[in-house]
């Protein structure tokens, strides 16, 4: 069967491909002939990704997904199911983006130090000041920029991967550089290598593909269907909300008082591409709840639905697995997550 494709903006592919950190790249709808580029090194392609800033564009984002996860939401996640996504960066820091599903449209505008998010669905604006230490945070403040995200990625498994480049292709009209991450023999982990094109001018990186063992197909890609690299409007990050919108205004705090707490309660063993999350849930985040449309969802009768059952050492729990990753939790709302199999996961949570 066919991947479903839908559009979808980067910062929800980020949500989607979770622990892998796989975030901000991106993968084409469709290939043309393969250009003639220069000859470049890997070491060389890697670090003229990493220092690359932004530059001023617009495109639009979409998604293949065949990871073997439902696209309706599930608790904690983010769905899937995004028909349209217009990504814009004026090249200052300044971005927008336009996310479409079904009759709803959700924006999220940053402009200086004002973080405008709006959805159609209720009509309800949120205006969040941003604080200059925190915006010192680039991956928090900084909507559309592929470029630190790669960076991030770059730093989490470069030195568990062996770097290639192999070949090029043509990625919405622009001509690219192919980027292969490959891990290396020691690393446990259920990817076979991630595939990533770089636009041969403007070095930022246009594709990702996301591959594991026993298939030609992609697990996971996500593109540029479209890419222009231009100045953009101001009126583009400038946001008013629509008459009879509700609006909150909030103040950012420097650091989110729930992060030193997120950082206590998850730990991650292992390092490179069989990196595994640990931690724990709070207890009324397995208890029944209502879903974003309103809908009753009970987090256990879900992992029963596409879980396997596993008891062990752990104790007992359930085991989800898609082409790119598995997940355990258990019965007392301990979990493990990783681009690994099963055991590793095991493994993690008997260390703790």
């Amino acid at each position: 069967m066919q991947p479903k494709t839908k559009a979808i903006t980067a910062a929800v592919t980020g949500s989607a491909l979770g622990a892998a950190g796989l975030a901000w790249l991106a993968m084409p709808a469709a290939a043309g002939e393969a250009p003639e580029l220069p000859a470049i090194s890997a070491e060389e392609l890697v670090q003229s990704v990493a220092t690359t800033k932004t530059p001023a564009l617009a495109g639009t984002v979409e998604v293949d997904n065949n990871l073997g996860l439902p696209v309706s939401t599930l608790p904690g996640g983010t769905s899937l199911d995004i028909d349209a996504a217009r990504v814009y960066n004026d090249g200052a820091g300044n971005s927008k983006l336009a996310i479409e599903q079904g009759a709803s449209e959700h924006t999220i505008v940053r402009n200086g130090a004002t973080v405008w998010t709006y959805d159609s669905a209720s009509n309800e604006a949120t205006k969040v000041t941003v604080p200059p230490e925190a915006l010192q945070k680039p991956e928090e403040y900084q909507l559309s920029d592929p470029a630190t995200a790669t960076t991030q990625v770059l730093a989490k498994v470069r030195e568990s991967s062996t770097v290639t480049v192999e070949g090029t292709a043509r990625v919405a009209g622009r001509a690219a550089y192919e980027l292969v991450l490959t891990p290396k023999p020691t690393e446990r982990t259920l990817l076979r290598e991630v595939r990533v094109a770089v636009d041969a001018e403007k070095r930022v990186p246009l594709r990702l593909a996301v591959m594991t063992y026993g298939t030609s197909d992609p697990a996971f890609q996500v593109a540029f269907s479209d890419i222009a690299f231009a100045p953009q409007p101001a009126s583009e990050f400038q946001f008013t909300p629509p008459q009879g919108a509700k609006v909150t205004e909030e103040q950012a705090p420097a650091e989110h008082p729930d992060q030193r707490a997120v950082e206590d309660a998850v730990q991650v063993s292992g390092d490179g591409w069989d990196s595994v999350l640990t931690g724990s849930f709070p207890a009324e985040a397995l208890a029944p709840q209502q879903g974003e449309r309103g809908q009753n969802v009970d987090p256990k009768a879900l992992l029963a639905q596409f879980g396997k059952q596993v008891s062990g050492a752990f104790g007992t729990g359930y085991v989800i697995t898609t082409k790119v990753g598995t997940a355990l939790v258990t019965d007392d709302g301990r979990f493990a997550v990783g681009a690994v199999p099963e055991q590793v996961l095991i493994e993690a949570l008997g260390a703790k």
